[in-house]
């Protein structure tokens, strides 16, 4: 199963990808996102300096405004499960 990031404060989506079998990392820092697959922010954390440093190859989801099964759906979307 696929290694997704999900940052901290989405415990919701954290725990609705869990129970679809998947690896879930938590993102505290930059570096944890490396070897993920997928990450899920919230948006709030913008590039506000327009300064960009890629970190993973894999698709980043802002989950700001979705539910936690919007996310998941979004997410199997974009790994073709």
């Amino acid at each position: 199963m696929a290694k997704i990031g999900v940052e901290e404060s989405l415990t919701n989506v954290q725990q609705a990808l869990r129970e679809k079998g998947y690896e879930v990392v938590e993102l505290k820092q930059e570096s944890d996102a490396r070897g993920c697959d997928c990450c899920v922010v919230t948006g709030l954390d913008s590039n506000v300096m327009g300064m960009q440093d890629k970190i993973t190859n894999g698709s980043v989801i802002d989950a700001d405004g979705m539910t936690a099964d919007q996310v998941v759906n979004e997410l199997e979307n974009r790994l073709g499960s």
